[in-house]
């Protein structure tokens, strides 16, 4: 047990706990010692903040927090205005659990609620710098306007803020993403170069808006499907070489965001269904530069509802014949969507989640071969106003059918932007906890997490289980017991 130095401060606190430890672990007066006492009450008791945090070693966010976007669109603009609208406070961050969720901590009489940023050190909206890449060269309040997402009564307040944000030249492969034509585009000699430019924007940005920590946000569009390949995506070593030959057919360029921002520091957030860092070799990178990666893509509408209504099937014990979901919507994302390469990567994504809710292997009476069907249709009317529709067939007692119907009139990015400041948040959060490689914790916020399908591991999809591996790692950063078990 690592030792506290302060420890004669509680040891009349620890006696005291002593007929409630003996009575409660069936343990007699003879054979409990100081020792035992100090071990379990360790475990058990609720330390003042100072003893926990020294004890966690979670270093403080002092200084600015640089956040690198790839890609300034809808989605982008839309959480870079709030956030600044929000630290004037001309706005709330609504559906951001780091800015509103509270939590218990503690048990019995030492029991409270707090918000997350009273549990552990969060950064503050103040400190964030904004900076991004993208193919299109309109700054920050242009993208904001052409994404017709907010009203211009929202934006203008932070019109001069959001005009500093112009975009760097974006590693970018029109091979894999054939809808957009910006020209705003790095000259790359490889795949290995573009690595090398990122890297460089990435250090120029910290120097000049003299930031301590960056993270890097994927919130571009998504990318032609890559299946993994052990021989290129198994090891660090392979990937780098397939770089510098410059296979592009193995090495997307999310790959090149991915490795530039581990090695120079940054934790990397995957909020497309590329499979960028969704490989043993970018696991490894993440291991050797101690940085956390987090993926993949934003769990913002119909996934949302799916890994929350299929539990409540589940747990009723209701049997599933088929589940038909499908989505029109009408922004960038939609657009880059309806090219089916592009759609088969978002369709992985989608389909996966309630496979592992909905298991056939564990209740074979309820959950085999149901049907299990996802579109997505590009619909320019809507713009970024997205509605999905789930049609959901089941039964129940004696085999007799039943049918549920959710529609979701959503908007894309006013979902989007809360899960990227909470992942920016809780990425920053972790890597200055000294956690690195995939963060399971940040799953609740994902469509498809991240897990090591190497080890046979299965990903938790189920919502609720996800919120509380969510609350248990924040627990665990703020030096209290993790005490909500996952069946």
């Amino acid at each position: 047990m690592q030792q506290i130095s302060s420890i004669p401060i509680y040891i009349k606190r620890l006696q005291s706990y002593k007929k409630k430890l003996e009575k409660a672990w069936k343990f007699s007066k003879e054979g409990v010692t100081l020792a035992q006492i100090i071990l379990i009450s360790a475990m058990r008791c609720n330390f003042n903040k100072e003893i926990r945090m020294e004890k966690m070693n979670v270093k403080p966010a002092t200084g600015k927090l640089g956040v690198l976007c790839v890609g300034l669109g809808a989605v982008t603009s839309t959480f870079m205005t709030g956030v600044l609208m929000a630290r004037k406070g001309l706005a709330k961050p609504v559906g951001s659990m780091t800015q509103y969720d509270k939590m218990r901590v503690g048990r019995g009489e030492n029991k409270k609620y707090l918000h997350y940023g009273e549990i552990v050190p969060l950064a503050s909206l103040n400190d964030i710098v904004f900076g991004a890449w993208d193919v299109y060269p309109a700054n920050a309040y242009e993208s904001a306007v052409n994404a017709e997402v907010l009203q211009e009564k929202d934006i203008n307040p932070v019109k001069d803020e959001l005009e500093k944000i112009v975009p760097m030249k974006a590693a970018f492969d029109h091979n894999y993403a054939s809808r957009l034509d910006g020209n705003n585009v790095k000259d790359c000699k490889n795949r290995w170069d573009m690595v090398e430019q990122l890297r460089e924007d990435i250090r120029n940005f910290k120097a000049a808006n003299n930031c301590e920590r960056i993270v890097v946000l994927w919130a571009a569009s998504t990318e032609i499907y890559v299946p993994v390949d052990e021989k290129i995506h198994g090891t660090l070593a392979a990937l780098e070489e397939a770089m510098k030959a410059d296979d592009k057919e193995h090495i997307a360029p999310s790959m090149c965001y991915a490795y530039a921002a581990l090695s120079e520091g940054a934790p990397f957030i995957m909020g497309a269904p590329n499979t960028t860092v969704d490989i043993p070799a970018m696991w490894e990178l993440a291991e050797k530069t101690k940085m956390p990666i987090a993926g993949k893509d934003f769990k913002t509408g119909q996934t949302l509802v799916k890994s929350g209504f299929a539990p409540i099937i589940g747990t009723r014990c209701l049997g599933l014949s088929g589940w038909f979901s499908t989505n029109i919507l009408g922004n960038r994302d939609g657009l880059v969507l309806d090219e089916p390469a592009n759609f088969r990567t978002k369709e992985v994504s989608k389909l996966s989640t309630l496979e592992s809710i909905l298991v056939p292997e564990e209740q074979p009476d309820l959950y085999t071969d149901y049907y299990h069907k996802v579109r997505i249709n590009y619909y320019p009317p809507r713009n970024d106003s997205k509605e999905g529709w789930d049609n959901i067939d089941i039964f129940g007692w004696m085999g007799y059918p039943m049918q549920i119907k959710i529609n979701f009139l959503c908007r894309d990015s006013i979902l989007a932007a809360p899960l990227c400041l909470d992942l920016v948040l809780l990425s920053d959060l972790a890597a200055r906890a000294g956690r690195f490689g995939i963060q399971r914790f940040l799953s609740f916020f994902l469509k498809s997490p991240m897990h090591d399908y190497t080890e046979n591991e299965i990903p938790v999809n189920h919502l609720f289980q996800q919120y509380a591996i969510l609350k248990n790692a924040i627990r665990e950063m703020g030096g209290y017991e993790a005490d909500q078990e996952i069946d």
